[in-house]
């Protein structure tokens, strides 16, 4: 890996040589000035509230210079509201925009613009490939930078029902990756923080690393969250099952109470055999597959291994946003 890892030693250099003066550039305002730390407050009735708490905190990018807000999905969906913290130090309240559940991305809006702070300039993922040199911008300022690079473009499959054709996968890991802004060479954003992993390379040899969202992801839905809190394209068939890969065989290890996999008989345990004639081995296959049979409302017919017997399902799905508790504005 010396290759992956010259991008990475230059930039530490680059860091370590001159942090005085970087730290005293105005670039730095436009920068580490926008991005913010974030706690959002989610009601006890919320569906996420038992998995993903009450008390959510992360990191708020500022985008645009009313106060908009661009962080992780997770941190924010069900919340009824946050405060951002500013960094001058002030703490205002920050309401909830939208969310989508495809990308994973999520926008809130402080109650006041920040004073004196230049919203972060957007660049573009698409030209992100692996070996690049980035850094990853946590809130707290320069001290909660970290150089990385990027080690993979490439798939990731969550076994939330969730997909990312070309994610951004980076290492070293940042510690404090949710919603931190992925940052190129010339300071401008191309992705938002997402999950720390055990191997960012996908090879053999484990090397931990982040998950970051594409930037490019935003453009497309940006107007449909802040007009309606959610895209207005096609929305994803949702079941409501957590399906693990275990030496190529997929297999059901929970389902979200009253959602539509429990209500069709589906158990923890299940294997799933095949869709359409064709068995999955690995979570993106099956993803496509299933969600290939058409949007949320569909009729999503797959096969099930129980007991050494093979039930056929036909599950109608939904959409994930009608079964959390959002709130009714959006």
């Amino acid at each position: 890996m010396r290759f992956a890892l010259r991008p990475l030693a230059i930039l530490c250099a680059l860091f370590l040589a001159a942090p005085p003066a970087f730290a005293q550039s105005s670039a730095l305002d436009g920068t580490f000035g926008a991005v913010m730390r974030l706690k959002t407050f989610v009601p006890a009735e919320a569906r996420t509230a038992a998995t993903l708490g009450r008390e959510r905190e992360g990191t708020a990018i500022l985008i645009d210079g009313s106060g908009l807000l661009l962080t992780i999905g997770y941190l924010m969906v069900e919340a009824s509201g946050g405060e951002v913290r500013f960094p001058d130090g002030r703490t205002v309240h920050a309401q909830v925009v939208g969310y989508d559940h495809d990308t994973g991305l999520g926008l809130m809006r402080a109650a006041e613009p920040p004073r004196g702070v230049k919203p972060l300039a957007i660049g573009r993922s698409s030209d992100i490939k692996a070996r690049d040199p980035v850094v990853i911008a946590a809130f707290g300022g320069p001290e909660a930078a970290a150089p990385a690079f990027v080690v993979s473009r490439r798939t990731f499959a969550g076994n939330w029902e969730y997909m990312l054709d070309s994610a951004i996968w980076t290492s070293p890991p940042h510690p404090a990756w949710s919603g931190a802004a992925l940052l190129d060479t010339d300071g401008k954003l191309v992705g938002v923080g997402s999950l720390i992993v055990n191997n960012a390379t996908g090879g053999e040899t484990p090397m931990p690393g982040n998950v970051f969202v594409p930037i490019d992801a935003l453009a497309p839905i940006l107007a449909d969250l802040i007009d309606d809190g959610k895209s207005s394209g096609p929305v994803r068939p949702w079941l409501g099952m957590t399906v693990e890969a275990v030496q190529g065989r997929l297999f059901v290890v929970r389902v979200t109470p009253d959602g539509p996999a429990e209500k069709a008989g589906i158990r923890r345990g299940d294997m799933i055999a095949a869709v359409k004639g064709t068995r999955p081995d690995t979570l993106d296959e099956l993803f496509r597959a299933l969600w290939a049979q058409g949007p949320a409302g569909a009729t999503l017919e797959f096969d099930l291994l129980r007991d050494g017997e093979v039930k056929k399902m036909a599950v109608p799905s939904a959409d994930r946003r009608a079964h959390l508790k959002l709130r009714s504005s959006l």
